[in-house]
């Protein structure tokens, strides 16, 4: 197994010299926080993930979870991990000191995720799925629920999830048949119906599991308008003890990777007896809903980029031990061979997973301190943060979630035949990689998001603060010479993209189908935009760093930041021009076919 699973010193360069998470503590919620206290809590989530996490990665994935007695029988290793996770105060570690919480900023909080992650995603997931539950519960429910659900969610004794999909509405929430009778105590309903797909939900390393379960309550609106949100707990509370809430585990799904987390197949009132508790307003569960969502998103995102992280370092470091070959200039079979790092085109998969994986985990880190400054600023500053947000989410989710496909399997083919078996690690973290395109919404979901409604609400208004960002980045590079080359590539290719944008807008209005059509290849062309501009922000920094003198491996980490850039810029964003050119193209191949010609 790999030693290094991710790297220290990019989180710190992220954090501290590209995107100055300190001067989060000028704002009064994270006033009592320093540098300090950020490495404190980085430290903390190495240390337990080297110890606890990163020891399990190839056992869970070897012994999954099974269905015993109706009971999902979760790897005894995670006992352990869901009790420090709890004692420790990760799950509502980001929530006010009144709730108990530390009040430390996403931005910290997502970069410790990205190292649990980078360790064994699997066992990471536990504590965030319920951290992200009781999030709701707070900002939406009740006082009551809140006093009776939340406190052991915190401890980690009750798991938290999300429960959406049934088996005929999964991206169309809108079909979902799960139904809520009122009962005679106001906002406690009677649920029925069945879900699919919910991650961690049933296990035996909890006392209970909190749903958070979209249904309609009978008698309202159709479709989305009458989906409302319910707090369903798989046992209930009557005379201080919990009892069945006929919540049954019909069923657990066997993936092809991510294996150590369970996926049950949920029954719910099977008898006639499952109570669910309203959170908020009747039928707006979906709006509620979104907030989990989003935040899920921007986390699906963050594991693709840690996977792919650990598949990078996993093939790192046997570039550099494996020999084989010589260099291609080099006919003397006497001479020794050399490590495979020697060769071009190992180099270009390693700088095309290093290009993508540290370019993503910039996007997520801007994304994690555009959310913090959401929370703490006011007015018109406050809604420049949340649309700049809002824009790139489908971005943070789908790019990561797209490219680490592509990248652990850039990782597998460096190892060559030894990537294809079950002596390196690479081929689980290939088989982990694949879930993220399809979980939180697919990727043809989110280009319909991107191109359908964030490019056009509020009359482009997030779109023009993305450009005026991304021209800031421009015109401090074009002011450093090493850097200006790029800055005006990254200019002309930003008129690009806006050629693209207003032909694919006209469209709107004249055939909505062929508008979207290419939706997922417009957000294609976003991310390699994006990214491209975050590798730019990294650049500067980096280069400033290397003209005031950096030596030794600072000098090396710096130099590998700008190469990347340089790799990022040849071989990445002139793909645009290929995917302009169909974007522009009047041929509606796609729309015009006909199911019967396949």
């Amino acid at each position: 197994m790999a030693n290094q699973f991710y790297s220290k010193r990019n989180l710190q360069f992220l954090l501290y010299e590209v995107f100055d998470t300190e001067s989060l503590t000028q704002y009064n919620y994270y006033q009592d926080h320093a540098r300090e206290t950020f490495d404190m809590v980085l430290d903390s989530a190495e240390q337990i993930s080297e110890k606890l996490l990163k020891p399990l990665l190839t056992e869970m994935d070897r012994k999954e979870p099974q269905l015993v007695d109706g009971k999902i029988k979760i790897h005894e290793g995670m006992f352990p991990i869901l009790k420090k996770f709890g004692e420790d105060g990760w799950i509502n570690a980001g929530f006010n000191y009144d709730e108990g919480g530390q009040q430390i900023p996403s931005t910290v909080l997502s970069s410790a995720a990205f190292i649990f992650q980078a360790a064994n995603y699997s066992s990471s997931v536990f504590p965030f799925l319920t951290s992200g539950a009781a999030n709701l519960i707070r900002s939406f429910g009740s006082q009551e629920l809140k006093d009776t659900f939340t406190p052991k969610m915190y401890t980690g004794d009750w798991q938290g999830t999300m429960a959406l999909t049934e088996p005929d509405a999964g991206s169309s929430l809108s079909d979902i048949t799960t139904t809520a009778e009122p009962t005679e105590n106001q906002g406690v309903y009677k649920i029925k119906g069945q879900k699919i797909y919910i991650s961690a939900g049933d296990h035996d390393g909890c006392d209970n599991v909190i749903h958070l379960m979209l249904a309609k309550i009978k008698g309202g609106p159709s479709g989305a308008k009458g989906i409302s949100l319910f707090v369903v707990p798989q046992k209930r509370t009557q005379n201080s003890e919990l009892i069945s809430n006929d919540v049954i585990t019909a069923g657990v799904y066997h993936k092809m990777g991510y294996k150590g987390a369970p996926i049950a197949h949920l029954m719910v009132g099977s008898n006639d007896n499952t109570f669910g508790y309203l959170v908020g307003e009747p039928h707006k569960g979906l709006s509620y809903m979104f907030q989990m969502m989003n935040e899920a998103r921007i986390g699906v995102g963050m594991n693709a980029t840690a996977i792919g992280t650990a598949a990078y370092y996993a093939s790192l470091e046997y570039a550099k031990e494996r020999p084989q070959g010589r260099v291609i200039s080099d006919k003397d079979i006497t001479k020794p061979q050399v490590q495979i790092i020697r060769h071009a085109d190992v180099k270009r998969m390693l700088l095309f997973q290093k290009a993508v994986v540290e370019g993503s985990l910039a996007l997520l880190t801007q994304c994690s301190m555009y959310a913090d400054l959401a929370s703490v600023t006011e007015g018109e500053e406050r809604e420049h943060y949340h649309l700049l947000l809002d824009l790139l989410t489908p971005i943070a989710k789908s790019y990561p979630s797209e490219m680490c496909c592509l990248t652990t399997s850039a990782a597998v083919q460096i190892l060559g035949g030894a990537g294809y078996t079950t002596d390196f690690p690479v081929e689980q973290f290939y088989r982990e990689a694949r879930i993220h395109p399809i979980h939180e919404g697919t990727t043809g979901i989110h280009g319909l998001d991107l191109l359908g409604r964030k490019i056009i609400i509020k009359n482009g208004k997030s779109l023009q603060l993305l450009v005026a960002e991304m021209l800031k980045t421009i015109e401090k590079a074009n002011s450093i010479d090493r850097l200006k080359p790029f800055a005006q590539k990254l200019q002309v290719y930003l008129g690009k993209a806006d050629t693209v944008t207003k032909h694919l807008l006209s469209l709107a209005s004249k055939d909505l189908e062929i508008f979207l059509s290419d939706a997922t290849l417009y957000l294609e062309l976003f991310g390699i935009m994006t990214i491209s501009w975050q590798w730019l922000v990294q650049a500067i920094k980096a280069e400033e760093a290397l003209l005031a003198g950096a030596t030794g491996n600072d000098f090396d980490f710096y130099q590998g930041k700008i190469f990347t850039l340089r790799y990022f810029y040849e071989y990445e964003l002139v793909k645009i021009d290929s995917l302009m050119k169909r974007l522009l193209s009047e041929d509606n191949v796609t729309v015009e076919m006909e199911a019967g010609w396949f």
